[in-house]
């Protein structure tokens, strides 16, 4: 992998994928802007958004930054077998299923104290943890993708694979909880 690290080298490295992830942005928004009604109907749903996709983000750029450490120490390979790639991959579901039921009830317990809750305790917290769940394996999925894309291409894992997975993570992070909430509520 080339070692360049001038400003040169890294802007030809990364505006075309802030570009795109640009254009991926503002699709997630007109998403958003289309199930308007329904987050203003539940208050719990609106305030579960930003935390969900906020924290399958971290989730994933968690992961990025363990994979792009073991890709730079030369441990990483992309093998069915690899035992590194197994176990970050587990820590990051488990991590998912510890941290969503809290979220959910964070965010049922906020909209109560302030504005009023129409849904129940528990569907709220169900959702926070279906949603986060598909996100895991979501963000596992793309962080996957994303390092062996920065692999293939040559690209510094440390540069690409945390703002690709961020913004993968926002955008399907706002289909999977209403994906979730159809089914659900």
């Amino acid at each position: 992998m080339p070692a360049p690290w001038t400003v040169r080298d890294i802007t030809r490295a990364m505006l075309p994928v802030l570009l795109a992830l640009t254009v991926v942005e503002i699709g997630s928004g007109l998403v958003l802007g289309s199930f308007e009604t329904e987050l203003l109907r539940y208050p719990s749903l609106l305030a579960l958004v930003p935390v969900t996709i906020g924290t399958a983000g971290n989730l994933g750029s968690v992961l990025a930054a363990r994979l792009s450490t073991a890709f730079h120490l030369g441990i990483l390979s992309f093998e069915r077998g690899d035992e590194l790639l197994a176990g970050n991959a587990v820590a990051t579901v488990a991590l998912s299923l510890t941290v969503f039921p809290v979220v959910g009830a964070g965010a049922w317990a906020l909209t109560s104290l302030t504005v009023g809750t129409e849904l129940p305790f528990s569907t709220v917290v169900f959702v926070a943890v279906a949603s986060g769940a598909v996100l895991a394996f979501v963000a596992i999925a793309v962080t996957l993708v994303a390092t062996y894309a920065a692999y293939r291409f040559e690209l510094d894992p440390d540069d690409v694979v945390i703002p690709v997975v961020t913004n993968a993570c926002d955008v399907l992070g706002v289909l999977v909880l209403f994906g979730v909430v159809q089914v659900v509520v």
